[in-house]
């Protein structure tokens, strides 16, 4: 099942709303397409699932606030255009993003963790082939002592593809015990194809385990030489040895069957890089 298929089938609610609000405990994931601009808020020891995806030419701002000790599941699909999230984080709160970037677009989350305990997990994949440009840009910001954070950002482009992941993690004087992770893993495939990283580290604060890193590289040319000799194409070996290094990041998905629909989408777009 593709991700279009999924928003509009009964595993999830529809939504054409410029507010969201969850009071209660988790029911049913919250579909919007082409949200535009959107505000959700997510209650006090609350829980919720959103599942959101974006055309060609949309241009979203969505704003989130999350309770304390509230939860909240995002999944978002780009196949073109830009979003900006912004979210705000309450004391023992907890988000779970998964986005996919597939071709054009442009996808930014800015997360502030503002009460203590406050947990946040990004998972984040971009995809770009002939002559497209996605971009994922994260900035989260530790505010208050004992937060954590893991941002994990994984691209790969083809042909005369771009990408472009901008990463920053801002810890605030007196923000101690901060645990803050940043990983940015990418793969070029062909000479033209170009992918910049800019992972960084704003700490004002002693007591912290921060850590961040970047790596571009090429295909694992033995892993390749290695399923070819038992029985592959070199280009199954390639679409598989893909497939592997960014489905773990969509298998993360908080929300199991928008994770599907997403892996699927996925790989529509692997076979056609």
């Amino acid at each position: 099942m593709g991700f279009s298929d999924y928003m509009l089938s009964d595993s999830c609610r529809q939504s054409a709303g410029s507010e969201l609000r969850f009071d209660g405990g988790q029911a049913a994931p919250v579909a919007v397409c082409n949200p535009g601009r959107l505000s959700v808020a997510v209650a006090d020891g609350a829980q919720a699932r959103l599942v959101l995806s974006h055309g060609a030419g949309c241009c979203s701002t969505v704003d989130v606030a999350v309770g304390d000790g509230a939860s909240l599941s995002i999944v978002e699909l780009f196949v073109g255009g830009r979003s900006t999230m912004r979210i705000a984080q309450g004391a023992a709160s907890r988000v779970a993003l998964t986005s996919v970037v597939a071709g054009d677009g442009s996808a930014e989350y800015r997360t502030a963790l503002d009460g203590a305990q406050a947990e946040c997990d990004l998972g984040c994949v971009f995809l770009a082939g002939d002559d497209e440009h996605a971009q994922v840009k994260i900035r989260v910001e530790h505010n208050v002592a004992d937060c954590r954070s893991a941002s994990t950002v994984k691209g790969v482009a083809a042909g005369r593809g771009e990408g472009r992941f901008e990463g920053m993690v801002y810890v605030a004087p007196d923000a101690q015990r901060t645990d803050a992770r940043q990983t940015s893993r990418n793969l070029t495939l062909g000479d033209e194809a170009r992918i910049t990283t800019l992972p960084q580290l704003e700490i004002y604060a002693d007591d912290v385990k921060c850590s961040h890193g970047a790596t571009v590289g090429q295909m694992d040319s033995d892993a390749v030489l290695y399923m070819r000799q038992r029985g592959l194409s070199e280009d199954a070996a390639r679409r598989l040895q893909i497939e592997g290094f960014v489905a773990d990041v969509v298998m993360r998905c908080a929300v199991e069957e928008a994770g599907e629909a997403l892996l699927a989408e996925l790989n529509a777009k692997l076979e056609r890089l």
